[in-house]
């Protein structure tokens, strides 16, 4: 007898699961249920869309042949039989059926299933504001809202959008209405930096400039309070400190699981939300199984449960399910939460745990920055790339990696490798200086820059690199009257020269070459920082200097991260 498949929800992993169980099944009976008008579509791209890199909405519908994934493509082609406008109501465990609605006629029907898939994603988080429910108040998690925004660009009936969350969306978002529509964007993010869950402060603060280059508007540690209207349109947005006009706003303050339906039918789901799971994607009912943004996940460092809702992990599980409907056993072991993101000229990506997160997971974590070529540093065009590091001091293990650079293929493909090893096992810094990555002088240095930071954190660990982050420095800076502290630049004297000038008696040239012959002029009666480019001839100097019997401090990164930060005219 045919086996009955009933899969809730058609955007990513649904047809991923549909599809691949009916390549394996082909006599089983299985159905797709999505409440929306648009099934099996790229929502990452929705960005991309608006901001005019996908020419055609279309363009995130279509198979790579160019064939559009709509209900009949998927009845025909697929042999999935699929209904949209259809949304699931409850589900009767005992009868295996579930009560299906028609969300244009509201009529009610039953539906069998021998295995049931709860696909049914996420929903945008709308804090409840006053004035969220004016016109031009929105979220982009569908292809509904992206092409109503994208036809008012069109018209210029844009002129200032506020965008609530500096998350991946709202920053793609930014970046695509300023760019390609030139329309005035302000992002308002409450927390104190851009991509608060996956960068630390400092890479946040090269994105942040990175934004702002593109004269894009962000404010951070600031809450919204209020939209106010005109005529039924938003007109203002009010925070704890100032009143913003404007005539769009874009919520993108992250998504909460669309786990209600299960909830009711009594499955095992995690207190803060989320449908909890088993490797083979199967729910505390065998029969049923879930995936996508509606679950949570193990993850694979920490060892906690989290929440990633990526379209990435939603179709790798989706196959996982796919097989397993099929008697296929196969398993989806957790996730390290790899990303990567593209603003304005710069790429930012990640993998494993930020330095607050691994602190929180009980990790002794400490993070350390480089900056270092993409490329061998004699090749044309090479950019400098900036990595973290996030490691535990007691077993030198790695956590957690970040990246920024002005090519995304290079940052990614580091973050990847990373990415890999946190997925297979517990890295130690060992095998991340000896990872093997592919070498040539056009794709990067014979010591990788990845091999490079594991080398800078192995010495950060040890007490060798006693280092201050960007920030740390630009604080003492700011302060140097009052703490006394004294600066040596040991870039070649063009370059940290001038500023000697302009601070005599705090800030001092010394190329590292004339270091030893010049020793004396180090004083040893004050607190000294040590700086360069990248923080490479800083850190020879420190070593030189410990020799000499004077203990000093390096900086991460130098003035390539300054500049990256837009801090480059402090000094």
């Amino acid at each position: 007898m045919s086996q009955n498949i009933l899969i809730i929800g058609g955007v990513a992993l649904g047809p991923k699961a549909a599809a691949r169980a009916g390549r394996l099944l082909p006599d089983a009976n299985i159905t797709m249920i999505d409440q929306g008008t648009y099934i099996s579509y790229g929502g990452c791209g929705i960005p991309y869309f608006v901001g005019g890199d996908v020419q055609q909405m279309n363009g995130l519908r279509t198979t790579n042949a160019g064939v559009v994934r709509d209900e009949a493509f998927f009845t025909t082609q697929k042999n999935v039989k699929t209904f949209c406008h259809t949304g699931a109501v409850s589900i009767d465990r005992r009868a295996k059926t579930v009560t299906v609605e028609n969300t244009e006629t509201g009529g009610q029907s039953q539906m069998p299933y021998d295995k049931l898939v709860i696909a049914t994603g996420s929903s945008p988080r709308i804090p409840p504001l006053p004035g969220v429910d004016l016109r031009n108040v929105t979220s982009v998690t569908c292809l509904e809202a992206a092409q109503e925004i994208q036809q008012r660009c069109a018209a210029n009936g844009i002129q200032h959008a506020v965008i609530i969350g500096a998350g991946f969306i709202g920053l793609e978002m930014a970046v695509a209405l300023a760019d390609m529509w030139g329309i005035k964007v302000t992002i308002i993010e409450m927390v104190d930096h851009v991509l608060p869950a996956q960068l630390c402060y400092n890479f946040a603060q090269m994105a942040r400039h990175d934004l702002e280059s593109l004269d894009i508007t962000v404010l951070t540690s600031e809450a919204v309070k209020e939209l106010k209207g005109k005529d039924g349109a938003v007109c203002q947005v009010v925070t704890d400190k100032r009143t913003i006009d404007c005539d769009q706003v874009i919520f993108s303050i992250g998504v909460t699981p669309n786990d209600k339906i299960a909830r009711d039918a009594g499955l095992l789901c995690h207190p803060r939300g989320g449908i909890m799971v088993n490797s083979h994607m199967q729910t505390s009912d065998p029969c049923i199984y879930a995936g996508g943004d509606v679950v949570v996940m193990r993850n694979l460092v920490s060892g906690d449960f989290t929440y990633l809702p990526l379209g990435s992990m939603a179709n790798r599980q989706g196959r996982v399910i796919g097989s397993n409907l099929a008697g296929q056993p196969d398993v989806f072991e957790g996730v390290v939460g790899a990303w990567c993101v593209k603003l304005n000229n710069m790429h930012f990506s990640g993998a494993g745990l930020t330095l607050h997160q691994a602190r929180m997971a009980g990790f002794d974590a400490v993070e350390v920055s480089i900056e270092g070529a993409d490329k061998a540093h004699f090749y044309p065009g090479h950019n400098n790339m900036s990595l973290n590091v996030v490691v535990d001091r007691q077993t030198r293990r790695v956590l957690g990696i970040q990246g920024c650079d002005e090519d995304g293929s290079a940052v990614k493909a580091r973050t990847d490798v990373v990415a890999a090893m946190l997925q297979m096992g517990k890295p130690t810094l060992n095998d991340l200086a000896n990872a093997e990555v592919c070498y040539a002088p056009p794709f990067a240095g014979a010591m990788d820059v990845l091999n490079a930071v594991a080398n800078t954190a192995d010495n950060v660990v040890a007490g060798r690199n006693v280092a201050l982050t960007p920030d740390e420095f630009m604080e003492l800076w700011n302060n140097r009257k009052e703490n006394n502290y004294f600066f040596i630049d040991f870039r070649p004297e063009k370059a940290g020269k001038p500023i000697e000038e302009r601070h005599p008696g705090e800030y001092l040239s010394m190329p590292l070459e004339e270091l030893d012959e010049r020793v004396a002029e180090v004083p040893t009666d004050r607190p000294v920082v040590l700086v360069c480019n990248t923080g490479t001839r800083s850190y020879e100097a420190q070593l030189r200097l410990r020799r000499h019997g004077i203990e000093a401090v390096n900086t991460y990164g130098g003035h390539t991260a300054f500049r990256k930060r837009g801090e480059g005219d402090a000094f």
